[in-house]
């Protein structure tokens, strides 16, 4: 399809009701205005006519807190705000990626191996995705793509813009060269490939099936090479509340090690056992060996092990609690959630800090502004990270408020859940 035609198309009417699926009535003629923009700076930047637009929203986490690099349960959600990308293929062999606003980003087809000085870097993700992508067999040699993209997934929000962005790369290939070949939970795997081998990153998979797949998801890693995936329904409307994610503006540098002590403390832990996930280690022989795991692990090692075993529980009651319309348990478990990991997995304040937590402020000021009602915790990593809060739809406005008058504008950012993951938007067909 040229470009002519896609907008055309979207001139007339034709994406309207994807574009209401994804964003909403409210934000629709702002959806037709975005895709317009992107259609146009692609056939500016690259010289020639885009044949698709594609989508994958950010995601945030409704449960299972640092569950899932212990192949555990976690519960989450496609979101409202994405990376939105104008594609066509290009033959030449070149994969070319402009992101708006950054230098344009070249990958060669003939040379997928990880490269060192990419690490940490946008370009080693592409190049991540596309590998894993040929690997498994997507016929991309002699190909190439062009893409356009824009954003609206604020970064450091915790709503994973990486995430997003790996899926959209995959999408893309898969939708232009493999005719759809994968399904979202293999494109979630590919893109948790590419940032744990090129990227260097030891994620978990929740970011990226949450966003590969949408919706609510319930994703059980028991078997890491097959996790469970449900998709559950949740309309917050129906329930008069409304998700918000809080910016609790904390500086995320020097952070790393607070990160990766977390998974370092609970593979101690499973090392006393022989064990490398705690999954595989039964929670009555933690309990009974604890005296000796002290030892091994450290107090808060322990105390992080007593939190995954609970949010294990909870995240599969949570999904539970949706599943049978019961929101007022789920806020129940949501606030739990919240205290456990305050408590015992110990995300919310970088050790020995005392003039700066930003992240416990906001959490404290939240409570106070929902007095007793909704529901708020650590939302992702945790540390100089971001909040969740259920907000009564009566007494947002006060809560937004309440937050940025402290935190500043922009500050609590009002996101909605979005029905699919990433997805070509200009043939969904979406009811």
């Amino acid at each position: 399809m040229e470009e002519q035609t896609l907008k055309a198309k979207l001139r007339q009417g034709g994406l309207d009701e994807t574009l209401r699926a994804l964003y909403g009535a409210s934000r629709l003629e702002a959806a037709r205005s975005r895709c317009g923009h992107v259609l146009e700076a692609f056939a500016k930047t690259f010289e020639s006519s885009p044949s698709a637009l594609f989508s994958a929203p950010g995601r945030t986490e409704l449960g299972g807190n640092h569950t899932d690099h212990e192949r555990g349960r976690v519960l989450a959600a496609g979101v409202d705000l994405d990376i939105l990308a104008a594609a066509a293929p290009n033959h030449s062999g070149i994969l070319r990626i402009q992101s708006e606003g950054y230098p344009q980003i070249t990958v060669e087809l003939d040379d997928l191996t990880p490269k060192p000085e990419e690490e940490n870097t946008s370009a080693a993700l592409i190049r991540g995705v596309a590998a894993r992508m040929a690997e498994l067999g997507c016929p991309l040699a002699g190909m190439g793509l062009d893409a356009y993209m824009v954003s609206d997934v604020p970064g450091g929000s915790g709503l994973s813009s990486s995430a997003a962005f790996e899926v959209l790369i995959g999408v893309m290939l898969n939708d232009l060269f493999w005719n759809g070949r994968c399904t979202p939970v293999e494109i979630a795997q590919i893109g948790q490939y590419a940032e744990n081998v090129f990227f260097g990153k030891p994620c978990g998979l929740m970011d990226q099936a949450a966003s590969s797949v949408g919706g609510v998801v319930f994703i059980d890693f028991a078997d890491r090479d097959h996790p469970s995936v449900e998709q559950i329904a949740l309309d917050l409307k129906a329930n008069r509340h409304v998700l918000c994610v809080l910016d609790s503006g904390a500086d995320h540098a020097d952070l790393t090690d607070e990160y990766a002590a977390v998974t370092r403390e609970l593979r101690a832990v499973c090392r006393h056992f022989g064990k490398e996930v705690l999954r595989e280690v039964p929670e009555e022989s933690f309990l009974a060996a604890l005296p000796q795991v002290r030892q091994a692990a450290g107090d808060r090692g322990a105390l992080r092990a007593f939190h995954i075993y609970e949010e294990n529980r909870r995240a599969a009651a949570e999904a539970g609690a949706l599943r049978s319309g019961d929101f007022a348990s789920f806020l129940s478990l949501v606030r739990e959630s919240g205290r456990s990991s305050a408590m015992y997995l110990q995300n919310v304040i970088p050790t020995g800090q005392t003039a700066h937590q930003e992240l416990m402020l906001a959490i404290a000021l939240a409570e106070r502004l929902l007095n007793g009602r909704g529901a708020v915790r650590v939302h992702g990593g945790g540390f100089a990270g971001t909040a969740q809060a259920f907000v009564p739809e009566d007494c947002l406005e006060d809560f937004k408020r309440g937050i940025e008058s402290v935190f500043g504008p922009g500050s609590c950012h009002v996101v909605t859940i979005r029905p699919v993951g990433g997805l070509r938007l200009d043939t969904a067909r979406l009811m």
